[in-house]
C-alpha cells in the first residue's frame, strides 16, 4: 500500500477515484480491490460505492473489462488496442474484445472548437477555407475531422484535437506508468510480460497521437517511399495551415474497404487490390522497416484503377535490420525443419528475464515446426503460423517485445483484409518474392563484408576501450572507491512488512508503558479526582484501553 500512496499526488487522486469507480461499475470490483486502490482512496477520504458491482456479473470478465476501457477514454483505449495485438499475452476471448474497442466519442462544442482552431490557423476557419462544415464527419477521443476547400477549389479533410484532452490524457499515463512499476516489483509472476514496457508504449504512442503534425510526417515519409508507385495512393498535406493541434490534409474520395458491395459496383478487381495491399505492406516492413501499423477496413479506400489509398497514420511502427534478419531465420528454420533455429529466435524475442524450461520449449517447437514441415511456403497460412507462434510463447509465459507484437497483428489484420476481399489470397505466396530477394540480398557478399566489417569495428572498439576501462578500474580500487549495488526487488515486501511489524511492536511498548505509568499514579494520593479515582490514572488506562483496540482492529483488517 505505501507504493501506492506515493503516487498518489493531489492532481492525480480524482482521476484515479474516477477509474476505479468506472471498474466498479463495470463489475471489476474484484480488480479494484486486487489493486489496493479502494482502501488507498477511502484513506485518502474517497469512497468507493461497491454496492451494485454485480450489476454486471452477466457480463464475461472480457467484455466488462472493455466497456470499462472504452467509458474511461484515449489513454485506455489505446493501452485495450495494443494489448489485442498482445496474443502472446492474452487468450482468444480477451483478444476478441480487446479488438471490439473503438475510439468514437460525441463532438465536441463547435464553439469550444472552433476558438482553438481560430487560434492555431491565424483566423477563422471561413476564412481561411472557402468552404467550412461544422458538421464533424467523424468524431474519436483525441480529435476529430471535418470537410473543408481551399481557396483554389482542392477539398480537404481537417483534423482538429479535441481541446483540453492532452491535460487528461498526460494524469492517466502518468498513472499508468507507476502501477505499472508498482506491478512490476511486487507481482514477480506478471514481470516476464514486462508491464513497464507496455505503458511506455501506450505513453509513446498517445503522445505522437497528440502531435497531429507527427502523423504527417509519417504520410509524407510513405509517401516518399512509394513516390514512384502510381498504384498507392497517400493524402497530401498542407503544411501551411498544419501544426500539432490540427492538421490538414488531402479528402480522398473511393469505396472504403468495408464496403463489399460498393467495391463490385465499382467494378474493381478483388484480387488485384488484395494482392496491391499486401504488396504495399510487406515493402515497407521488409525493405522500408517503417509501415502504417493499423491497416483495417477504416483506413483503407479503393479507387478506379484498382489503386489504394491509406489514411491515418497516427499509428505507425518501425522494424529494425536486426528484427528483420531475425523474422527472416524464424521462416528459414520452418522451411529447412530446423527447431533450434526457431527456438533460438523465440528465446532471444522473449528475452533474459523470461522463466524458461528449455525442455518443455524444444518439444513444443519440434511439434510445431513438424506441423509445417512439407508444406510450400506458398501455401502456409500466416496468421495461422504467427497465432502459433504467439500460442507457444504465451503457454510458456514468453512474452514478444512491442514491436514484434504490432508487427504480428499488422500481418494477421492484414490476411484477413485479404481473405475477405479474396478467398484465394495467401498472404505467405504474397510475402515470398520479398523474402527471396530480402534472402538474397542478406547472403550477398557485399552484405557479407559489410555485416563482417561492423563486427570487426566493434570489436577493435570494445579492445581499444579495454586498456582504458582497466586504468579507470584500478584508480577506483586504489582509492577504495569500489561500489557492488545489489537490488534484490522481492525483498522490498519483505522489508514493508518488517517496516509494519517494527510499527506495531512501538506501539505495544507505549501502551504497556502507559499501563504501567497508569498503576502507579493510582497508588499515589493527592491530586484531581475521576469517578472516585486519580484522574490521570484513570485517563492513561483509557488511552492503554484505545490503544489495543485500534492495535487489534488494524491486525484484523490487515489479515
Amino acid at each position: 500500500m505505501t507504493a501506492l500512496q506515493t503516487l498518489l499526488s493531489a492532481r492525480d487522486l480524482g482521476r484515479l477515484q474516477h477509474i476505479a469507480a468506472v471498474f466498479v461499475k463495470h463489475g471489476l470490483s474484484d480488480l479494484v480491490h486486487r489493486l489496493g486502490w479502494a482502501d488507498a482512496l477511502g484513506k485518502a477520504g474517497h469512497a468507493l460505492h461497491l454496492a451494485h458491482a454485480a450489476e454486471l456479473a452477466r457480463l464475461s470478465p472480457p467484455e466488462q473489462f472493455r466497456r470499462a476501457l472504452e467509458e474511461l477514454g484515449p489513454t485506455f483505449v489505446k493501452l485495450g488496442q495494443i494489448m489485442a495485438g498482445r496474443a502472446d499475452l492474452l487468450g482468444p476471448e480477451w483478444i476478441g474484445q480487446l479488438e471490439r474497442l473503438h475510439s468514437s466519442a460525441p463532438p465536441v462544442d463547435i464553439a469550444l472548437l472552433r476558438a482553438q482552431l481560430t487560434a492555431d490557423l491565424g483566423a477563422a476557419p471561413e476564412v481561411v477555407f472557402k468552404h467550412w462544415d461544422d458538421t464533424p464527419l467523424a468524431a474519436a477521443s483525441i480529435a476529430q475531422v471535418h470537410a473543408a476547400v481551399l481557396p483554389d477549389g482542392t477539398e480537404v479533410v481537417v483534423k482538429v484535437r479535441r481541446p483540453g484532452i492532452e491535460t487528461t490524457i498526460e494524469a492517466d499515463l502518468r498513472l499508468l506508468e507507476r502501477l505499472a512499476g508498482m506491478a512490476e516489483r511486487q507481482w514477480p509472476e506478471i514481470r516476464p510480460y514486462r508491464p513497464v514496457e507496455l505503458a511506455r508504449q501506450v505513453a509513446r504512442s498517445l503522445r505522437r497521437e497528440l502531435d497531429l503534425a507527427s502523423e504527417c510526417r509519417h504520410a509524407e515519409r510513405i509517401a516518399a517511399a512509394f513516390a514512384n508507385q502510381h498504384d498507392i495512393v497517400i493524402p497530401r498535406v498542407y503544411w501551411q495551415h498544419t501544426g500539432p493541434r490540427v492538421n490538414v490534409q488531402q479528402r480522398i474520395r473511393g469505396v472504403p474497404a468495408e464496403d463489399q458491395a460498393g467495391i463490385d459496383a465499382a467494378g474493381l478487381d478483388r484480387r488485384v487490390i488484395a494482392q496491391r495491399g499486401a504488396g504495399a505492406v510487406l515493402k515497407m516492413v521488409v525493405h522500408d522497416g517503417f509501415f502504417h501499423a493499423d491497416p483495417h477496413p477504416g483506413n483503407l479506400f479503393f479507387l478506379s484503377g484498382n489503386r489504394i489509398a491509406f489514411i491515418d497514420f497516427g499509428m505507425v511502427g518501425r522494424v529494425s535490420a536486426q528484427r528483420r534478419d531475425e523474422l527472416l531465420t524464424l521462416m528459414l528454420g520452418l522451411v529447412q525443419r530446423d527447431p533450434a533455429a526457431v527456438a533460438e529466435v523465440l528465446v532471444e524475442w522473449a528475452g533474459d528475464d523470461s522463466p524458461l524450461d528449455e525442455g518443455a520449449l524444444d518439444s513444443d517447437i519440434e511439434t510445431f515446426v513438424d506441423q509445417y514441415h512439407g508444406v510450400p511456403l506458398a501455401e502456409l497460412s500466416l496468421g495461422q503460423m504467427l497465432g502459433d507462434v504467439t500460442t507457444i510463447l504465451r503457454g510458456h509465459r514468453l512474452a514478444l517485445p512491442a514491436d514484434l507484437a504490432l508487427l504480428i497483428k499488422v500481418f494477421i489484420t492484414l490476411e484477413g483484409l485479404g481473405r475477405g476481399l479474396d478467398p484465394g489470397f495467401h498472404m505467405a505466396e504474397e510475402a515470398l518474392p520479398l523474402l527471396r530477394e530480402a534472402l538474397h540480398e542478406r547472403y550477398q557478399p557485399r552484405e557479407l563484408a559489410r555485416r563482417s566489417w561492423q563486427s570487426l569495428r566493434s570489436l577493435a572498439g570494445l579492445i581499444g576501450g579495454l586498456p582504458r576501462d582497466l586504468a579507470r578500474l584500478l584508480r577506483t580500487a586504489r582509492r577504495g572507491r569500489i561500489q557492488i549495488q545489489i537490488d534484490v526487488t522481492d525483498l522490498h515486501p519483505v522489508a514493508d512488512q518488517l517496516d509494519r511489524a517494527a510499527q506495531r511492536i512501538a506501539v505495544s511498548l507505549v501502551i504497556a508503558a502507559t499501563i504501567i505509568g497508569s498503576s502507579i499514579v493510582m497508588t499515589v494520593g493527592g491530586g484531581p479526582q475521576l469517578f472516585g479515582l486519580p484522574a490521570f490514572g484513570l485517563i492513561g488506562f483509557i488511552g492503554a484501553m484505545l490503544g489495543a483496540l485500534w492495535l487489534l482492529l488494524s491486525g484484523r483488517r490487515r489479515d
